[in-house]
């Protein structure tokens, strides 16, 4: 081409958790059965939608709306519904000494996407190319790699701390901000992805702080705020962000759950607060208004879902089924060495961490899994010479044992480890997977 049309950013698209897929393709010529421990779709794990949920969605069929445009924004009265919500939130917040909710929203203050993806895609490709978001470490594929994406920079990250339950390291916070100009907001995901760490209402008012001092905006991708484990506090980004301009990332897929709608939405807070904040939310919508709309049917519903009063009993139910499931996990983990699993407090995800010391003893590269025949081997060790050392061994244990995990370095981390899901609804299997996740862990350390 006479001309370079490809994008700055275009090394940064990366996504793990999907790449992995390929290669665990490739190992069908050893017919080797593949469990899928890699994506976070609870439907494909075997979780069956409630009877009284598809019958709502058998209704909205019948609906010629449902087959029709929606507004550009999104369906008047859901986002108005929504809207409802957020304020009803602010009312009942049983943190109210310690939390400033933001002003009160309204439906103009909602906006669909087709999925969070596209949100994502959007967040960050409107925003200037000098403008940063600074971002969690370990971080969440979709978030690091439209950020670094729309800059051409890698992501930039702050701690997250497996000593403190991966919390985030404030400290940390503060000194990249104040050191670095370039950053004009701050993304937290809260319960969080990969982690499964949920913050309390003092790290959120934290967040709120430094964003107010240094005059920043706040960015909260709370997809699974309604998948909290019992007995864990936190706050949604609404109730503690007082007057500074932000906006939260919020969706079906993982709560009702729906991935497959592709359905999510922004919820933007204070957005005349600042001229230059509100002018970029109008970007979001403008942008929008150049796809249509987004789909109509899943927006439809959410109203008479989340309306319904079975649905706190839903989201409960769900909360506790993955809380046991984590407890589960940590067992399996508790007893081995050189791996560690901090108990996830929300969300669908486990997060195991090598110990630093021994996996990168004398960088053994050469450390294998036992597989099945001679070709086999060499195939896995050829693929294994140049990639991070935590992806090495996923490598070797889809090889060995046919489990499909992502790699934490995967995650935009200096941590070697690897992510899994909370999901096998299978109680047997599920409890196989856990358990030759920390052996395998161990035995790969030793080999």
């Amino acid at each position: 081409m006479r001309r370079d049309m490809v994008h700055p950013g275009a090394n940064q698209l990366r996504y793990e958790i999907r790449e992995i897929v390929g290669f665990a393709r490739e190992l069908g010529r050893w017919n080797i059965p593949i469990t899928w421990e890699n994506i976070g779709d609870p439907v494909k794990k075997g979780e069956s939608i409630e009877p009284w949920i598809k019958e709502l969605v058998r209704n909205r069929v019948m609906d010629d709306r449902s087959y029709a445009y929606s507004d550009t924004e999104g369906i008047w009265e859901t986002r108005e519904f929504l809207a409802n919500l957020v304020n009803q939130r602010a009312e009942q917040n049983p943190l109210e000494a310690l939390a400033s909710p933001c002003a009160p929203v309204c439906a103009e203050d909602i906006i669909f996407f087709n999925g969070l993806g596209d949100a994502v895609a959007k967040v960050f490709g409107f925003l200037r190319r000098e403008a940063r978001v600074l971002g969690p470490s370990p971080a969440y594929s979709t978030l690091s790699s439209a950020e670094a994406a729309h800059s051409g920079y890698d992501h930039l990250t702050y701690r997250l701390d497996p000593e403190q339950n991966w919390m985030p390291d404030m400290e940390d916070v503060e000194l990249k901000v104040k050191y670095n100009d370039a950053i004009a907001g701050l993304l937290l995901i809260n319960p969080d992805n990969p982690t499964g760490a949920v913050y309390p209402i003092e790290v959120l008012k934290e967040f709120v702080r430094i964003a107010k001092t240094y005059g920043l905006f706040i960015i909260a991708d709370e997809t699974y705020a309604n998948i909290v484990f019992p007995g864990n506090k936190t706050a949604a980004l609404s109730q503690v962000i007082d007057d500074v301009p932000g906006l939260a990332l919020r969706s079906i897929s993982k709560e009702i759950p729906w991935p497959g709608a592709r359905s999510g939405w922004i919820e933007v807070y204070n957005r005349h607060v600042d001229p230059q904040f509100s002018r970029y939310i109008q970007s979001l919508l403008d942008a929008k208004r150049l796809e249509v709309c987004s789909t109509t049917l899943p927006q439809l519903c959410i109203p008479d879902i989340m309306g319904d009063p079975r649905y706190p009993a839903h989201l409960e139910r769900r909360s506790r089924m993955f809380q046991q499931r984590a407890e589960e996990a940590a067992a399996a983990f508790a007893s081995r060495k050189g791996v560690r699993l901090i108990q996830p407090r929300g969300a669908l995800y486990a997060t195991a961490l090598f110990d630093r010391d021994v996996f990168f003893d004398d960088q053994k590269e050469e450390r294998r899994l036992t597989v099945q025949d001679k070709g086999l081997e060499d195939f896995i060790a050829k693929k294994t010479e140049s990639v991070a050392p935590d992806k090495r061994f996923v490598y070797w244990l889809l090889a060995a044992t046919g489990i499909c995990v992502v790699p934490l370095s995967g995650f935009v981390s200096q941590q070697p480890g690897f992510r899994f899901t909370l999901l096998e609804q299978d109680d047997a299997k599920r409890s196989w997977i856990y358990r030759t996740l920390a052996m395998v862990a161990e035995q790969y350390l030793g080999s």
